[in-house]
């Protein structure tokens, strides 16, 4: 039997988020605007420029606010979906390349020759085959380097660069597999 770790996700830092989160309150921001102005008097300028200039565009508000606030949406759930989970046979993280194409790692745990948490930042899998994957930033680094750390003492994983584990938790987590 072999130590099978609880699952445990790690999102992306609040940096990567905020500029999807700006673009979502601009975009309700809009939405707010074609509202007011759809249940606004009909003697405004906002009425006049937003529901009395519709039928000359060629889409019209209504759509438009859908269509910016669905994107917005769709920016903000594809920034959240990076990040690291450690999981009960591996490691599994996702990025998001040039144009929001997306790349999901897994790494299992015997493929993992040592944890390099030297970095201030990053954190480095050295692996059987002699190459190295960087795993992505996270918002909760120290949390993470603690989370592997355990992982690689129960499981005889070198570890560089380290705090050391003082003391195991006697918890499920690390409860072996039956």
């Amino acid at each position: 039997m072999t130590y099978r770790p609880a699952e445990t996700a790690f999102g992306p830092p609040w940096v990567v988020l905020l500029p999807a989160a700006i673009y979502l309150a601009l975009a309700l921001a809009a939405v707010g605007v074609v509202v007011t102005a759809h249940v606004g008097p009909t003697s405004s300028s906002l009425h006049a420029w937003v529901v009395e200039q519709d039928p000359r565009r060629l889409i019209g508000s209504r759509t438009f606010a859908v269509l910016i606030a669905a994107s917005a949406l769709s920016v903000l759930l594809r920034a959240s979906m990076r990040g690291v989970r450690i999981r009960p046979d591996g490691i599994e993280y996702r990025d998001v390349l040039t144009l929001g194409w997306p790349r999901v790692r897994r790494y299992r745990w015997p493929q993992i020759d040592r944890i390099v948490l030297d970095g201030q930042r990053a954190i480095v899998l050295d692996l059987w085959d002699g190459t190295h994957a960087l795993l992505p930033e996270v918002g909760d680094r120290a949390g993470l380097a603690m989370a592997l750390e355990k992982v690689a003492h129960a499981r005889a994983i070198p570890v560089r660069g380290g705090k050391g584990v003082d003391e195991i938790p006697e918890s499920d987590e690390f409860a072996d597999e039956a």
